[in-house]
């Protein structure tokens, strides 16, 4: 751990599924450098918990209902940008990878790495480091960092909201429970719908899927 840290290290963990929650807890709890003090399901429920938390160090799952671990990631950062994020993901294509460390990660790992995996990230990033996993080939951060030079962004650029919004339709929500999730009201969803489908030339909600899951907001297998 960084020389400076006194007192363990404070943990959030984001991820939906409660038994990886509950593995990577148990793991986290052997390492004495750290504490686990909240678990989060989703990252509306993960960005409510670190504001009343402020934790040092998130461990942050991709496909995440509401709002995805980029998403979310690129949120709590905006607010916290001393937090540092760990990106536990079953996805390994360079897409994914771009996004999370675009978002401002500070480490990718795959979900069947192994523990000591997780624990030399976590050592790295507390170190002020970027860490990426063993098997996240080093093709695909040669092909980020290319890409960050060059400032490219695939596709139309979609504001916060926007991406938010397309998440929920994508994942099946209603205007109405659109509404309710992000406290807005049904017009001002059904605008960004329409605004949606016209930047994007889509003009049906299969299409706006197949648009999420290109742009990593979604999993097929989430």
């Amino acid at each position: 751990m960084h020389p400076l840290t006194l007192m363990p290290v404070t943990v959030l963990l984001a991820d939906d599924h409660t038994l990886v929650r509950a593995g990577l807890r148990k793991l986290l709890e052997a390492m004495p450098e750290v504490q686990v003090v909240g678990e989060a399901a989703d990252g509306l429920a993960l960005l409510t918990l670190a504001d009343q938390l402020r934790p040092q160090l998130v461990l942050m799952d991709i496909a995440m209902p509401g709002l995805n671990g980029l998403e979310a990631t690129a949120r709590l950062l905006q607010a916290w940008p001393a937090t540092r994020v760990i990106i536990l993901s079953m996805h390994q294509t360079e897409e994914y990878v771009r996004q999370a460390l675009r978002s401002g990660a500070a480490a990718y790992i795959l979900k069947d790495a192994a523990p000591t995996e997780l624990e030399r990230a976590i050592k790295a990033v507390l170190r002020g480091e970027t860490y990426l996993c063993a098997q996240v080939s080093k093709g695909v951060m040669s092909d980020y960092v290319q890409r960050l030079r060059n400032d490219e962004q695939p596709g139309v650029p979609l504001t916060p909201r926007q991406r938010e919004v397309l998440q929920l339709i994508a994942e099946g929500h209603s205007s109405k429970e659109i509404a309710r999730l992000l406290d807005l009201s049904v017009k001002t969803v059904d605008t960004h719908r329409s605004q949606l489908m016209r930047q994007l030339d889509i003009h049906e909600v299969t299409g706006l899927v197949r648009y999420a899951i290109r742009a990593g907001l979604i999993s097929m297998d989430s």
